[in-house]
């Protein structure tokens, strides 16, 4: 568990391999509510390496001090972040 935004991480690692490697994180709201967009990239046992960037967005909840994730949506593809971008773009 996480008691600042700044620890909060999706690096994940199994049996000595870095399974979840976090690249970047953008918090795009704090409180104890807080929503983070991170890249990161996924070890594929099969192949022996890293995926393509991947992206998540992720909400976490403060409660007894410390963070915990309350929801999460994995964009698929890096087709789909720019169709969310184009979304976005044409509303705002």
């Amino acid at each position: 568990m996480a008691e600042t935004i700044e620890d909060i991480t999706i690096n994940f690692e199994e049996e000595g391999v870095q399974v979840v490697k976090e690249l970047d994180k953008v918090v795009l709201s704090k409180g104890a509510w807080t929503t983070i967009i991170f890249k990161f990239q996924q070890w594929d046992k099969t192949k022996k390496e890293y995926s393509p960037d991947r992206f998540t967005i992720r909400r976490y909840r403060k409660l007894k001090g410390s963070y915990s994730q309350q929801s999460k949506f994995n964009i698929s593809s890096t087709d789909q972040a720019k169709k969310i971008i184009e979304a976005l773009s044409s509303w705002i």
